[in-house]
Parts: C-alpha cells; structure tokens; sequence
C-alpha cells in the first residue's frame, strides 16, 4: 500500500508514520509537510530514511497532484491548529486548512484515490458543563475561532465532494490529543516542561474548561481502522472517554511528577475559550470494533511524562520562542 501523509512531521502525523511503519510492515510512506514551526523533520528521527519526505505546501496543486496520483491512500493530518495563534493571525488558517484540504481533494477527484480527512471536535463548538450530553456525528457544527471555523469549513467541502462528485472518503472527528512529539505551545507539553524547568503552570481563567483526552497512538489506531473498516461518506468521532477539566489535568501533572498539586498559576482567560468538549466514540467502537489502548488518562499521561523526560533534545529548541510569545501576549492582555 502506498500512503501518503500530509503534516507528517506534525504532532499527529509523525506518530501516525511511525505507527504505519511498524504496524504495516509492507506500507510505502510518503510525508508531505511544509515544516512550519510546528513541524519538523526531527519528530521523524529514526524512521526518516525509511520514508520519501516532500517538504511542500498542501495548497500547491503541481505538487500535490503527482504525489496524490502516485499513492493508494492519502491521510489528511495537515493543518494550522492552535486556538492563540489563530486569533492573533487567521490567514495561515484558512489557506492551509481550507484551500489546502481543497486542493487534496482535487488532486484525489482526479486520481480516484482513497481519502481519510482527520478533523477535530472543535467544530461543534462547546457544551455547557452540567449539559449530559456529547458531542456526536449528528450534532450540529457551531465553531467559535477562526481555527475551528477553518477545519468546519474542511470537514463540508469533504462531505460535498463525495456526494458531488463520488470520493472515497471518510472523515474523523477526535478529541484533545497528548502524547510525544507534541509542540510544547499545546496545553500539557507546557505544563510538563515547565514543571522540568522549576517553573509554575499557567491556567487559563478559573481552569474549569473540560476537554476530552486521548492519546494520539490511540487516535492513529482509531484512523486506520477507519481506513480499513469505515464506510465512505461516513464521519466517526474517536474519543478515549477522557474528560477532565484543566485544573484537574495540571494537577495530575503536578502529583505524576512529584510536585505539590496546588503549585500553580491562573493567567487572564483566552477570548472565546471555549467550556466543555466531549466525544460519544459509540459508532466508531459498535460498527468497527476499535477501543483504545490506554485504559485511563493517568497511565496514558504518566507514559507521556516519561517521554518529554527523556526526550529534552526533542523539546528544548522549541521552549524558549514559545514562553517569549506567551510572554508577550499576556503582556497585551494584560494592558
């Protein structure tokens, strides 16, 4: 099989390349990735000469249309998505996210090839946190940052392409991911490498924003079963049953690496932060038969630890430019 991986260097990506990589021993991996700051070559370390990397850009349809006619499957991971960054500067947002997810689509309309399209939660917005419900494959979309809006604007052009013109697609939606090789400007990589460093975590607001974890080895696996199980035109949410609020979660990471769980500082709340997100992963679980790996957050979260631990040549490059930046918009907050 012939995979090609766009935002393979990315967080997700990388991992997903390593997991095909020693799960499909016969699998042919190309990375498509444009090595933005998010993105790099060294998450790929190890197994970068096992795979044929492209450094390019998504939306750039001479390139992506050679690459996409040469493969079986193309898994769409690459996107801008940091909820901050996106309200500082959308633009990136809607050129990677949308006219790139386009131009893939193009690209496999013109090839018949098959398409996964990984999305995220964030595009149905949030829910009230005494509201029982979760999210599903039929709630509506209801996106509140440039960020999400971009990736609900992926997930429709996604959905129109297969009834207009027939793709064999299938979509994702999945909850907060954590685990290696994620940026360390994404909630827990900071709290844990601060915490490395001596330094307080920082927690937006009151802390009480519930988010859904799950770990991205299991979010990989949840893909390829989609991959090689799920039907086309359909969308599965993935989701670990991992609901935790921030608070509770930088105190988790506080207590896993022997530190006071109370050590830690609120910081102005971001605008338009959104309250609860929460996965029903039913469908995924009842009609392709995946379930996660990691039984609890806390194993999963402690098995993250001991990455970032061990991995400080990994993170350290990236640590001091993300601090300076949040520095500086706390600054402006706080004016």
């Amino acid at each position: 099989m012939r995979v090609l991986v766009t935002g393979g260097a990315g967080f997700i990506g990388s991992n997903f390349v390593r997991q095909t990589l020693e799960t499909r021993p016969g699998a042919d991996v190309t990375v498509l990735d444009a090595l933005t700051y998010a993105g790099s070559t060294t998450s790929l370390d190890g197994v970068l000469d096992a795979v044929q990397f492209v450094e390019g850009d998504v939306a750039d349809a001479e390139l992506v249309g050679p690459l996409v006619a040469e493969s079986d499957v193309v898994v769409h991971f690459a996107a801008e998505s940091h909820n901050d960054n996106s309200l500082a500067d959308p633009s990136p947002f809607v050129r990677t996210n949308l006219v790139g997810t386009f131009t893939l689509l193009e690209a496999v309309r013109a090839s018949g090839v098959r398409y996964h399209h990984v999305s995220t939660d964030e595009v149905y917005g949030d829910l009230a946190l005494e509201d029982p419900k979760k999210f599903t494959e039929d709630t509506p979309y209801a996106p509140s940052s440039p960020y999400s809006a971009s990736k609900a604007g992926s997930d429709h052009l996604v959905r129109a392409w297969v009834r207009s013109f027939g793709l064999r697609a299938t979509l994702s939606n999945c909850s907060n991911n954590y685990g290696p090789r994620q940026h360390v400007e994404k909630f827990i990589p900071r709290q844990v490498t601060n915490v490395i460093d001596g330094v307080r975590p920082k927690l937006y607001g009151d802390g009480l924003n519930v988010r859904d974890w799950i770990h991205v080895e299991d979010h990989n696996a949840a893909v390829w079963t989609i991959i090689d199980e799920g039907r086309a035109g359909e969308t599965y949410l993935i989701g670990a049953d991992g609901e935790m609020n921030n608070r509770d979660v930088v105190r988790l990471v506080l207590e896993l690496m022997g530190e006071d769980p109370d050590a830690y500082d609120h910081v102005t709340d971001r605008a338009g932060h959104d309250r609860r997100y929460a996965i029903e992963s039913g469908k995924l679980r009842e009609e392709l038969g995946w379930t996660p790996r990691f039984e609890t957050f806390r194993d999963g979260l402690a098995a993250t630890i001991d990455w970032y631990r061990e991995n400080e040549a990994w993170w350290r490059p990236q640590k001091e430019a993300t601090e300076a930046k949040y520095a500086l918009s706390q600054q402006v907050v706080g004016h």
